[in-house]
């Protein structure tokens, strides 16, 4: 039978090392243990660490980088509000396309030519390269890929004429913001106006949509990161000068939230290996 317990063993107001005495013990014999017999303490974490880290393999099918995802409530109000929309107003892009109806941004690419030196988009010099522009994204897959109306492919901005017609529309023709019923404070930019009707116009914007209710879905994908990668060498071959074109795409914002997480990875693994290197340094003492 073990004895009577030693009063200074006893947890007390004046005596507070009955916590740290056990685990003082309790220690010591682990590092007795160690010392007797290391391999085990040296290969068993090696291999448990070893048959946990093997599920990184399969981290390129599992990940999730949808800014959606990541950035908004997963049961948010607003995700049902647009299920909603999406049941009772259904779109429809390859015969009746029409933006207004999207519930989301859609899928889409976006030109926005600046005319140079101050000059106006409208006259026959710059809206002739803005011409030459747009028919530069018409190639045979934007064709078959495009958001349709009755009347082909859904024209990227409500003043671009029918093909065969390359004069540009006489400013004092248009009212703006509104323009014969159509709205065009989304199609001109830097508007100069006088009595309601267009003086100037510095910018004009180009929103080309592509199908995403269909099987063609997958495919419009593609032709967007196709259109990031070879935009830059189409607007150098075209030798552009009257105008100044920026761009952008619905997946320009997820590609550089990927870029972004990319690149801050190997900045999160120096800073680990820093800080467990100052633990372990510091525990030597």
């Amino acid at each position: 039978m073990a004895g009577p317990r030693d009063p200074a063993e006893r947890c007390s107001c004046r005596n507070t090392d009955c916590v740290e005495r056990p685990l003082r013990r309790l220690f010591q014999g682990l590092a007795s243990g160690v010392a007797a017999c290391p391999w085990p303490f040296v290969l068993v974490p090696l291999l448990l660490s070893g048959g946990l880290g093997a599920g990184f393999v399969f981290l390129p099918q599992l990940q999730a980088n949808d800014i959606e995802g990541q950035f908004t409530p997963t049961w948010g109000p607003a995700k049902a509000e647009r299920d909603f929309v999406r049941r009772h107003f259904p779109t429809n892009d390859s015969e009746r396309f029409s933006a207004p109806r999207l519930p989301t941004e859609g899928a889409y690419a976006a030109l926005i030519a600046v005319a140079t030196n101050g000059t106006s988009i409208l006259e026959p010099a710059a809206w002739a390269e803005v011409l030459r522009l747009n028919a530069a994204v018409h190639d045979a897959e934007y064709e078959r890929l495009c958001a349709r109306t009755a009347d082909g492919c859904a024209s990227p901005n409500p003043l671009l004429p029918r093909r065969g017609d390359e004069e540009p529309p006489a400013p004092e023709s248009l009212r703006f913001p509104v323009n014969d019923s159509v709205f065009l404070g989304t199609a001109l930019g830097g508007v100069e106006t006088d009595g309601g009707r267009v003086r100037t116009a510095r910018a004009l914007k180009l929103v080309y949509y592509l199908r995403e209710d269909g099987p063609e879905a997958q495919d419009s994908r593609q032709w967007l990161e196709s259109f990031l990668q070879d935009i830059s060498f189409k607007l150098a071959e075209l030798r552009l000068g009257s105008i100044q074109v920026s761009y952008f795409t619905s997946l320009s914002r997820q590609q550089e939230f990927e870029g972004n997480t990319k690149s801050v990875i190997p900045l999160f693994s120096i800073t680990y290996f820093l800080t467990i290197s100052f633990a372990i340094i510091s525990c030597l003492r």
